[in-house]
C-alpha cells in the first residue's frame, strides 16, 4: 500500500469532480482526483454529451424530411445507425480526452480506482486489480455522482431494461416497440430520439404532465409535440407489471380510468437517479446523509470539517449545478470563503421544440403567494421563428406584481436552451421587466420573444393584438 499527499483529494471525476480539481489546481494546490471510471461521468459518457449528440442526428434526419417545405429537393432519405453511434463514441471520446488534457496541463495527477474514506485526511484507493492505495489530502472533495433509480415493477427484474449505463445510447438496432418508464428531461429526450427514429414509443408518467417539476403549461405543450412524433403518453399513470412474452414485453399500465396492455419490443427506464452514496465510508467518518444525499452547507463543506460534496451525490441535479459547486468546494478547501448560490439556475431539455426555464414555476408561485403578473409571446407571431419555419413555441414570464422583478421565465420553442441564459442573467442581476423591456434586441432573432413577452407582462407588448388581459 503506497501513500501520496495532496492538498486536496477529489472523488470522482465527472464535472463536479474534475472542474473542482483543477480550479483547486488554479489556486496553487497540489490535487489528485481518484475516479475508477471514465473521466467526465454521467454528464459526458452516459448523459448530457451523448444524448445531445444522438439529438443532433435527429435533428438532421427530421430537416431533411422537412426539406422540401422549404424548397429543397432531396433523394431518399435514410439514416445509419452504426455511423449515428460511431459519431456520438466519437464526440464523447474527444470530450474525454479533453478532460484528460486538462487535468494534465494543471499538473493533476489522476489515480485510477474507487475511493473510500478511511479518515477525515485519508482515501483509499482499490484499484482494478486489488492493488490498495492509500492519498492523504489537506481536504477531501467527494464528487461520486448518481446512478440510475430502480423502480419497484413487477417483473421488471425479468425483462432486458434498457438505461442510459445499459443499451438505450448504443443501441444495435432501433426496437419497433419501446416502453419509456419515466416522463421527466431523461425520458422525453429518449422518446424523441427513439420514436423519430423509426420506434413506436409508449412514454408513461406518474404525475399529471410530462416535466412535473417544470411550469404545467410547458409539460401540455411537450405531450402536444411528442404526440404529433406518434408518442403514446400516457400522463397520471404508472407501469403495474412487465413480463416476457412471445418474444416481446408485455406491460400493463394502470391509469385513473382503468389497466391498458401493452407489447413492445423493449423497456427503457428513465425513472429518474439517486446519490451515489454507498461504499464511501460515510458512516465509519461521521458525513451526514440521507436518502437524498449528502447534507452540506452553502460553502459545500459536510458535516465533517475539511470533507465537501458536489453534485449529484448532494442532490441529483443539472451537470451545470455539479460544477459550479466543485468550483466553490475547491475554493474553500484552498482556504477561499466563498459561497453556492442557487437561487438562479437554468434548467434545459432538448427535445424537438426544446424547453428551458429558471425560476419560479406559475404552480410555485401560487403555492408561494406571491402576486404577480405574467406575459407570455407565441413563436407565431416570431418572424425569426417564421423563417426557420418552426412556430411552435412560447415564451412565458413571471414577475411580481409591484416591483416588476422578474422571478420566472419558461421557454418552449427552438434553440430554447441557448435563449435562456439572458433570463438566468437578468434574474441574477435582478432585474424587473422594464430593464429588459429597455434593451434594444437584435431583429430578426428568436431572442427578441423574450423582450415581447416582457412587454406582455407590463401590458405593452408590440406585436400582440390588443386585447383584454388577466394579469396573474
Amino acid at each position: 500500500m503506497s501513500n501520496g499527499k495532496y492538498d486536496v483529494v477529489v472523488v470522482g471525476g465527472g464535472p463536479g469532480g474534475y472542474v473542482a480539481a483543477i480550479r483547486a489546481a488554479q489556486l496553487g494546490g497540489k490535487v489528485a482526483l481518484v475516479e475508477a471510471a471514465d473521466l467526465g461521468g454521467t454528464c459526458t459518457n452516459w448523459g448530457c454529451i451523448p444524448t445531445k449528440a444522438l439529438l443532433r442526428s435527429v435533428e438532421c434526419l427530421v430537416e431533411a424530411r422537412r426539406a422540401r417545405e422549404f424548397g429543397v429537393i432531396l433523394g431518399s432519405i435514410d439514416f445509419s445507425l452504426e455511423v449515428i453511434v460511431k459519431r456520438k463514441d466519437d464526440v464523447v471520446s474527444k470530450l474525454r480526452d479533453g478532460i484528460k488534457y486538462l487535468l494534465d496541463s494543471y499538473g493533476v495527477s489522476l489515480i485510477r480506482g474507487r475511493g473510500r474514506l478511511k479518515n477525515p485526511n485519508t482515501v483509499v484507493v482499490s484499484g482494478a486489480d486489488g492493488s490498495k492505495t492509500e492519498v492523504e489530502g489537506k481536504s477531501i472533495i467527494l464528487a461520486t455522482g448518481s446512478k440510475t433509480r430502480l423502480i419497484p415493477i413487477l417483473g421488471l427484474s425479468d425483462v432486458d431494461v434498457m438505461t442510459n449505463e445499459h443499451d438505450a445510447l448504443s443501441p444495435k438496432k432501433i426496437p419497433e416497440s419501446l416502453l419509456i418508464i419515466g416522463g421527466g428531461p431523461e425520458g422525453v429526450e429518449f422518446a424523441t430520439i427513439y420514436s423519430n427514429l423509426g420506434s413506436k414509443v409508449v412514454l408513461v408518467e406518474m404525475m399529471s404532465t410530462l416535466l412535473p417539476l417544470e411550469d404545467e403549461e410547458m409539460g401540455v405543450r411537450l405531450e402536444r409535440a411528442l404526440s404529433a412524433f406518434g408518442v403514446s403518453v400516457y400522463t397520471k399513470s404508472v407501469v403495474k407489471s412487465v413480463r416476457a412474452k412471445d418474444g416481446a414485453v408485455e406491460a400493463v399500465i394502470s391509469s385513473d380510468g382503468g389497466e391498458t396492455r401493452v407489447s413492445v419490443e423493449r423497456v427503457l427506464l428513465a425513472a429518474g437517479h439517486v446519490p451515489n452514496v454507498e461504499g464511501l465510508g460515510l458512516d465509519e467518518v461521521g458525513v451526514a446523509y440521507t436518502k437524498k444525499g449528502i447534507t452540506v452547507n452553502e460553502r459545500m463543506e459536510t458535516s465533517v470539517k475539511g470533507i465537501y460534496a458536489v453534485g449529484d451525490v448532494v442532490t441529483v441535479s443539472l451537470a451545470h449545478v455539479a460544477s459550479e459547486q466543485g468550483v466553490v468546494a475547491a475554493e474553500n478547501a484552498m482556504g477561499l470563503n466563498s459561497t453556492y448560490d442557487g437561487r438562479v439556475v437554468p434548467r434545459c431539455i432538448y427535445t424537438m421544440p426544446e424547453v428551458a426555464a429558471v425560476g419560479l414555476t406559475t404552480q410555485q408561485a401560487r403555492e408561494q403567494k406571491i402576486n404577480f403578473v405574467s406575459g407570455r409571446f407565441p413563436l407565431t407571431a416570431s418572424g425569426r421563428a417564421l423563417t426557420l419555419g418552426e412556430t411552435e413555441g412560447v415564451v412565458k414570464v413571471l414577475a411580481e406584481k409591484e416591483s416588476k422583478r422578474i422571478i420566472g421565465v419558461h421557454i418552449f420553442g427552438p434553440r430554447a436552451s441557448d435563449l435562456i441564459p439572458e433570463a438566468a442573467l437578468a434574474m441574477k442581476m435582478g432585474a424587473t421587466l422594464s430593464d429588459v423591456a429597455k434593451t434594444i434586441h437584435p431583429h430578426p432573432t428568436l431572442s427578441e420573444a423574450f423582450k415581447e413577452a416582457v412587454l406582455d407582462a407590463l401590458g405593452e407588448a408590440i406585436h400582440l393584438a390588443r386585447r383584454g388581459r388577466q394579469r396573474s
